[in-house]
């Protein structure tokens, strides 16, 4: 045992306190026994002493009796002097005894253990360890002795290389580690050089001592590893999903500059050879074979050189007639994305309405001398205008509508990757797709209000009510937007009442106030009201560059950007004046604009005042309500797009739901059978256009007839007419719009379940 333990004073502390004290008794009592015995002397000197010189007979008896009790009287105190010196040899005998055997067994203990173990004293010097503490440190265990200080053998460990981190930052980690020993906490984790992990947990002892436990962790960390990387792969096969169904081309280069993620279509619209496209594929190689065939070199090299002034897409039309729009987005910590789009369509039909006009302008030019026949001509051409705009309107919501399915798909991808927890570069590179959708779904949602503005299909709602909730949905909405932007956001209260569309009217504030937190680099925006007579002026105050005297029409139009505004990344589509323009114009309040050059601008919009009598009163903020868990609950997913019910199916899942999907009623009945669940599902998700003429409102009629029951049902749809939502409100069934918010989804979900 003595050559596996090093002790430089091992026992137990009980056993080495009775020996000290025994050891202590011991001494006493022989100090005793020595005082006893110089009493005894002189009295025997004094007796003498006292005995008369004539030697009287009587005397000399008398003293020998008295000399004879003095000395029975001591020898008895020192033979029970001599017998308590004899037991203390005994009890001094035993707990040296007692103090071996606790060494030995203390010993063996230690070294019984399967973690390196090692033990400090106060001064911070090596007690005692046991064998397996030795071998972690076999490079320098030979000059591990009891009594080494605990930083030498830190220090050791540093110049003999046997921690990895010590490599890179010796000095450092040996002042972390110092610390780290000298505060015992939480257990730290270390990679050896040899390939080995070890964890060391260590703790306080009452005398001040340090404590350490190293246990070996390796097959954990190995474990984990593979698992992560399981996992990593995983995510990566889903987000490879996500990009393949993207109509766009897509490419991802990383800070190296070196290919790291596509979809099919990049290598489609570029017309790129397979097996020139790989991963790790550097930029310049790409700009090299493009260059060598003629193509596309300057495109992509423009489109990666482009700073900040320059425009924010470039287009090129290439041999086959394809016109690609080509625009670029840099990553955080380096590296871009780029992005490839199919427009020829969209110019060619731009190109036709341009020789549309010309040929209208001419018929105009051409009759300007016949004022009867050019006035009904003027009226035919308007009329031609009207149903152009009107075709077009219904155009541009036929392919929102269409766009909204691979959107809706997507975006559901998306939210369940973001449920599960990514690597760096995979949640970067997942940022960037979420917002690049959230920019397709911003444009598609501008297109529709644009397109039923224009169409006529929005009535105004016109009612009286207290704009005090109004202003305070707007302050909570946009709060977090002004703090993330470094802004101060400020939103005066108002107890008015005005008369007005207050869904319709809210829009309009909204896209003031996101103007304003978008263009304002420093400072503050204010949101208040103003009374001027019978109207209640509604006004957003920025800090921002304003605008120009000439460009204050201007950015009302479709489309239009003032490039003296810092927008950055964030500049907007050009489309939310443009929309408020169209509302206040239908509800009939005025709007107007004040700006100076370098200290800001005004937006403001004029509300007739109400009567407050007819207002009802203002209604308290509900409570939250707790977020119930979904787990377990059987969810059915009718949605007649596979790629929906996939994303369904991944975002679902990440709730612990239970999933069943379907492509009508027929398909959901046999797919309940199936999974064993007789009561029907908990929930119902149908999308509103099924196979067929088949709608999700028959569908969910049907299976609660079936069932018997009212199962509770959500209907989700891209169709935003008001006769769907009639028809659906009429049967208590909510509705949500495609593209589907992940955060809508589950807060309506779980209201739905918790009422069941």
């Amino acid at each position: 045992m003595t050559n596996r333990i090093r002790v430089m004073r091992p026992g137990s502390l009980d056993a080495e306190e009775r020996c000290r004290a025994l050891e202590a008794e011991k001494a006493a009592l022989l100090e005793a026994n020595a005082k006893l015995t110089r009493v005894n002397r002189v009295l025997m000197d004094r007796v003498e002493r006292s005995m008369d010189f004539q030697g009287n007979a009587y005397s000399l008896f008398q003293t020998a009796i008295v000399l004879e009790e003095k000395v029975r009287e001591r020898t008895s105190e020192l033979e029970e002097t001599l017998r308590r010196l004899e037991q203390t040899n005994r009890d001094l005998s035993l707990a040296t005894e007692a103090a071996l055997t606790a060494q030995t067994r203390l010993a063996e203990a230690i070294e019984a253990v399967t973690e390196g173990f090692a033990l400090f004293d106060a001064e911070d010097r090596l007690v005692l360890c046991n064998s397996r503490y030795l071998q972690l440190w076999h490079e320098s265990a030979e000059q591990i002795r009891p009594g080494v200080p605990y930083a030498q053998i830190a220090r050791l460990a540093v110049t003999s290389g046997t921690v990895l981190d010590a490599y890179r930052r010796p000095e450092e980690w040996l002042r972390e580690r110092l610390a780290q020993h000298a505060q015992p906490g939480t257990p730290s984790v270390h990679a050896l050089s040899d390939g080995r992990w070890i964890q060391i947990s260590e703790h306080r002892t009452r005398d001040g001592g340090t404590v350490g436990v190293y246990t070996d962790i390796t097959a954990v960390k190995q474990t984990e590893t593979r698992r992560r990387e399981r996992e990593l792969a995983e995510k990566s096969a889903l987000l490879q999903a996500t990009l393949d169904s993207i109509a766009q081309g897509i490419c991802v280069y990383d800070r190296r500059l070196e290919l790291v993620a596509w979809n099919d279509r990049f290598i489609e619209l570029l017309d790129l050879p397979p097996d020139l496209v790989y991963r790790g594929l550097r930029f310049a190689d790409l700009v090299a074979h493009e260059a060598a065939v003629g193509r596309n070199g300057d495109l992509v090299v423009q489109l990666v050189q482009q700073r900040s002034g320059m425009p924010s897409a470039l287009e090129r039309t290439l041999e086959n007639g394809t016109t690609l729009e080509a625009r670029r987005a840099p990553m955080p910590g380096g590296g871009f994305v780029l992005t490839f789009s199919d427009v020829t369509e969209r110019r060619r039909a731009a190109a036709a309405l341009q020789e549309i006009n010309e040929r209208l302008e001419q018929r105009v030019a051409e009759r300007t001398t016949e004022l009867v026949e050019m006035n009904a001509r003027l009226r035919h051409a308007k009329v031609e205008a009207d149903q152009a705009n009107l075709s077009k309107t219904r155009f541009v919501a036929a392919a929102s509508h269409d766009l909204l399915q691979p959107l809706n798909a997507a975006r559901l991808f998306v939210a369940a990757l973001q449920e599960a927890p990514l690597a760096a570069e995979a949640g970067r590179l997942l940022e960037n797709v979420d917002a690049s959708l959230r920019s397709v779904e911003g444009l598609l949602d501008a297109l529709l209000d644009i397109s039923k503005l224009d169409s006529g299909v929005i009535e105004p709602a016109i009612s009286d009510f207290r704009v005090g909730t109004l202003l305070r949905d707007l302050k909570r909405e946009f709060a977090p937007v002004a703090a993330e932007r470094g802004l101060v956001l400020k939103v005066q209260s108002c107890s008015e009442v005005v008369r007005s569309d207050p869904q319709l009217l809210r829009r309009v504030l909204q896209n003031f106030l996101s103007n304003a937190l978008r263009y304002t680099r420093r400072g503050r925006v204010l949101l208040g009201c103003r009374r001027r007579g019978d109207t209640l002026s509604f006004e957003v105050w920025d800090t921002g560059p304003g605008i120009p005297d000439e460009k204050r029409d201007e950015v009302f139009e479709e489309f239009r950007r003032l490039d003296n505004h810092p927008g950055g990344a964030d500049r907007g589509m050009g489309l939310g004046l443009a929309i408020v323009r169209r509302i206040s114009r239908m509800l009939g309040h005025p709007v107007q604009l004040r700006s100076s050059i370098g200290q800001g601008s005004v937006f403001s919009v004029a509300v007739p005042r109400g009567n407050r009598a007819a207002a009802a009163p203002e209604q308290a903020s509900a409570a939250p309500r707790p977020d119930l868990s979904l787990a377990g609950r059987v969810m059915l997913v009718i949605d007649n797009d596979e790629q929906i019910l996939d994303g369904m199916r991944a975002l679902l899942g990440r709730w612990h739901c239970e999933i069943v999907t379907a492509t009508g009623t027929m398909g959901a009945l046999t797919a309940l059978e199936a999974c064993g669940s007789p009561l029907g599902p908990d929930l119902v998700i149908a999308d509103y256009h099924l196979e067929g003429s088949e709608t999700g409102i028959q569908a969910i009629q049907s299976l609660r007839a079936r069932l018997g029951r009212a199962v509770p049902a959500v209907l989700v749809t891209a169709d935003r007419t008001a006769e769907l939502r009639d028809e659906a409100e009429e049967l208590g069934l909510p509705v949500l719009s495609k593209p589907i918010r992940p955060a809508q989804l589950r807060t309506v979900v779980t209201k739905l379940s918790a009422a069941r």
